[in-house]
């Protein structure tokens, strides 16, 4: 066996140069942002909800990989049954055979949802809406897909025509025969359905772009609609599922929601091995695979491989033995309401909304003249100037990681890790209401980098 490869010895002769290698041979310009904003940290390891820096400074993560980290970091179940499944020497994907895994993680997720019978597996987020797309079209003999305004379903040509964003759109169509409507616009939807030519609504049960929740009674009244008329509701859970809102599923939040179709992925790694599932009803699956000449009609060459389906198993059993659902609700609920007892004394804190671990926080227009002139000064030169103003002071000062939801957005999205607790809730706020203060006193370090925000949004028009 050769012994010329040494991974550890890789990485401490050239981990130094990584910003340079990402310049030099993959997204240049995902370096320069970084820089531009001070996010150009080096962080030597990580374990559940934290980094740690070379000098032994711990991060605490309120991002989770934007939801896949949902265990946290490099938990020692998962990291377990990844060492197993290797150990095993397991003959995987070998094409012509029923592996046991992937019939265990189904029945795993289908226990989860009832109302559900089959499951396919891929490799991301994107590639489940792709799946659950295409099984929509086909199950109904329709091409055309409903989606929101605002939503974020993936960037792959499929999922992109349901995305519901301009920026990531723009340059690459023509794309497939979709319509936006607003998220809670049950007229809208009645309208698109009386064409006929409808097979599917795809919905995120909560935007991840702003932190948006459906409207109570949507999403039923939505599946209601779309039956009548014979078409599907797809729920996109790939960053709500799983137990991120509180329940296994967002959607659950709403009794008697029943969607045809489900898309989860993210935390359903365990950080490690990308996997995703796309769950449907009986009857769509056996149209979709509707003889043994259409049995590999849909595939993914990696999907359902042994470490992927591993994680998976093991994930499950993580949330199940360690109460994570319920842990995501109770302390999102305190995060929550620490933060939104702060609304009123803050006038650039409008609003703070989601639900478990999945909240948003939306700054606004002041009142006052003289940070009102500072506000339109940001407006002016870039909407979402202000979170990213907040964003950036929570990391270097407070050694907080968290992510302004979406471009030119005044939003915050909070997604940490499921196993956050009381002490990391008290250390956000803390960290959060003096960055707070210093914004609103007018002064100070966090407006003078404003200016330079400014500046680089001007430079870059």
């Amino acid at each position: 066996m050769s012994t010329g490869f040494d991974l550890g010895k890789l990485l401490a002769d050239r981990a130094s140069e990584r910003y340079e290698l990402h310049a030099r041979h993959l997204n240049h310009q995902l370096p320069r942002m970084l820089h531009t904003i001070g996010f150009d940290k080096v962080y030597e390891r990580a374990e559940g909800a934290h980094f740690w820096d070379a000098e032994g400074n711990d991060y605490l993560d309120m991002l989770a990989g934007f939801g896949v980290m949902g265990l946290g970091r490099h938990h020692p179940v998962v990291r377990r049954a990844l060492h197993d499944v290797l150990d095993l020497s397991l003959p995987d994907l070998t094409r012509f055979d029923c592996a046991p895994l992937p019939g265990l993680l189904a029945e795993r997720l289908l226990a989860h949802s009832p109302h559900l019978d089959r499951v396919h597996f891929g490799n991301s987020g994107a590639e489940a809406v792709e799946t659950a797309l295409k099984f929509a079209r086909r199950a109904t003999g329709r091409p055309r897909v409903v989606y929101c305004a605002h939503a974020f379903h993936g960037l792959t040509a499929g999922a992109l025509s349901v995305n519901g964003e301009d920026c990531f759109r723009d340059g690459f169509g023509p794309l497939l025969p979709d319509t936006a409507i607003e998220l809670g616009d049950l007229d809208a939807l009645g309208r698109e359905l009386r064409r006929g030519d409808v097979a599917a609504m795809i919905v995120e049960p909560i935007q991840g772009k702003g932190v948006h929740e459906a409207p109570p009674g949507f999403l039923r009244a939505a599946a209601e609609l779309l039956h009548e008329r014979g078409a599907l509701l797809i729920a996109d859970e790939v960053q709500t599922g799983l137990g991120r809102t509180g329940d296994f599923y967002a959607y659950q939040h709403e009794e008697g929601v029943e969607p045809d179709l489900v898309c989860v992925a993210k935390a359903l790694s365990g950080g490690y091995v990308p996997v995703s599932a796309t769950l449907g009803k009986d009857w769509i699956f056996k149209k979709v695979y509707s003889s043994m000449d259409r049995v590999v009609v849909h595939s993914a060459s990696f999907g359902a491989n042994a470490q992927a389906m591993a994680a998976g198993l093991a994930v499950l059993a993580v949330l199940e033995d360690e109460g994570l659902v319920e842990n995501a609700r109770r302390t999102g609920a305190l995060l929550k309401s620490r933060l939104a007892e702060l609304v009123d004394r803050y006038e650039m804190l409008r609003e703070v909304r989601g639900r478990g671990l999945m909240i948003g926080i939306e700054f606004g227009r002041p009142s006052s003249l003289a940070l009102r002139g500072r506000w339109t000064m940001l407006q002016t030169a870039r909407r979402g100037l202000f979170a990213q103003m907040v964003v950036v002071p929570l990391l270097q000062r407070h050694r907080i990681l968290t992510q302004v939801s979406g471009d030119r957005l005044e939003v915050i999205k909070l997604i940490p890790p499921l196993v956050v607790g009381e002490e990391d809730v008290d250390r956000f706020v803390t960290a959060f209401t003096a960055v707070m203060d210093e914004a609103h006193s007018g002064g100070g370090l966090i407006w003078d980098f404003g200016r330079t925000l400014v500046k680089q949004a001007v430079a870059n028009r």
